[in-house]
């Protein structure tokens, strides 16, 4: 019988890692992950059973909190992001929700970036709130209004970067100061870079949180979230939380999503150039008001995002001269982009955030929303001749 094992020498860059991290092949020694589509698993004794659950012996369980195809997605993005402990969730929601609730208790504080998605607004503000856990939103990305923000009772730090919709660059290593010296942990949702360009935990985050549903997988296919730490801040916190609360993903999401990560660096890198393209061209339209790209020097933290980014990203906000109406008819004239609210899919994506993803949120919460066009794999050109049947 041939060897199965996946031993791999250190210092692997992060796309060899994307395709050969998390293998755990069976005594079948196949080449592709398995999939394991099993809800319990089977012990070879009482004894083993009981040690198992105890957590005094390792093996998988019960697939809502143990399962391999799951396990190898988790591994395979910890190595990716650098990470000692990944744990997966059914969406990215599920992972803001799991982190917040294994984490935090009544009388917890939350500082956050006003610049996030709008469920996790609403989350934060709504939700929570129900359970004595208060937020501070905090407008823009200075580090004095971050520290203003605190209060003794603040355990998390919360932001995305670049940020849903406008694209906002936050400075992590310091924002991770304000954080450590206030007795908080930094939790940066890196959805829009993925750990093809930007690593979180190098910068001085604690945790990082994912919607797996956009770039990890790639392809609109499935829903899941993860999120990454230190392993003693997600053993028993997090993890725990999940075994008993349930929003766990599946395996079959996992495994769908363990072939996106093979090529995310491939797409993202891909993605990024027609985004930036695009974006160039959408800056020169004299339809549009302004153009929020990190890739652009005309974005406000440009410099910023070439520091902490390797590229610029696949998501290109725009506004154009005219309201709602001139917004929605770009949208409407569009032939080749998808009107969904969905992001990193290898087809382009194009959304009204102000009626759509953000459209739960207050007036005023929502008052700097634009176009959100989530770049996708077809030739730049043929995007922006959809675009400009819209502008004109």
């Amino acid at each position: 019988m041939s060897d199965t094992r996946n031993i791999l020498p250190p210092g692997l860059q992060a796309e060899t890692l994307a395709v050969r991290a998390g293998i755990d092949r069976s005594h079948h020694g196949e080449h592709t992950e398995a999939l394991f589509l099993t809800s319990s698993f089977v012990f070879p004794n009482a004894h083993e059973a009981a040690e198992r659950f105890q957590g005094r012996s390792p093996g998988n369980i019960y697939s809502r909190f143990t399962n391999p195809t799951v396990t190898a997605f988790e591994e395979r993005l910890a190595a990716m992001e650098g990470a000692e402990m990944c744990v997966a969730t059914a969406s990215g929601m599920a992972a803001i929700l799991s982190m917040c609730l294994g984490m935090l208790k009544s009388g917890d504080h939350i500082v956050s970036s006003g610049s996030i998605f709008g469920s996790t607004v609403n989350l934060f503000a709504k939700w929570l709130t129900r359970y004595g856990i208060e937020t501070s939103f905090v407008a823009g990305g200075d580090p004095a209004a971050w520290r203003a923000a605190m209060r003794p009772s603040t355990r998390l730090v919360y932001l995305e970067t670049p940020s849903n919709p406008l694209t906002e660059v936050f400075d992590i290593a310091a924002l991770a100061t304000v954080a450590h010296d206030g007795g908080a942990l930094l939790a940066v949702d890196n959805c829009f870079c993925t750990p093809a360009l930007q690593k979180p935990l190098d910068l001085g985050a604690d945790l990082i949180i994912h919607s797996a549903t956009k770039y990890l997988d790639g392809q609109g296919r499935v829903l899941g979230g993860a999120v990454l730490g230190a392993r003693a801040l997600l053993q028993d916190t997090v993890y725990q939380f999940l075994r008993t609360a349930g929003p766990s993903m599946s395996a079959f999401n996992a495994w769908l999503v363990l072939k996106g990560l093979e090529t995310l660096k491939v797409r993202v890198d891909a993605q990024s150039a027609g985004a930036l393209q695009v974006a160039r061209w959408l800056e020169s339209h004299p339809a549009v008001e302004r153009v929020w790209y990190p890739g652009l020097p005309s974005h406000p933290q440009h410099a910023l995002a070439m520091r902490q980014q390797r590229l610029g990203g696949a998501i290109v906000s725009f506004e154009v001269k005219g309201g709602r109406e001139a917004a929605w008819r770009v949208i409407d004239s569009t032939q080749v982009c998808s009107i969904t609210a969905n992001l990193g899919d290898t087809k382009t994506t194009i959304t009204h955030p102000a009626t759509t993803t953000h459209g739960r949120i207050s007036a005023e919460e929502r008052a700097a929303a634009g176009i959100t066009e989530g770049l996708g794999l077809e030739a730049p050109e043929d995007l922006q001749d959809d675009l400009v049947r819209g502008l004109g």
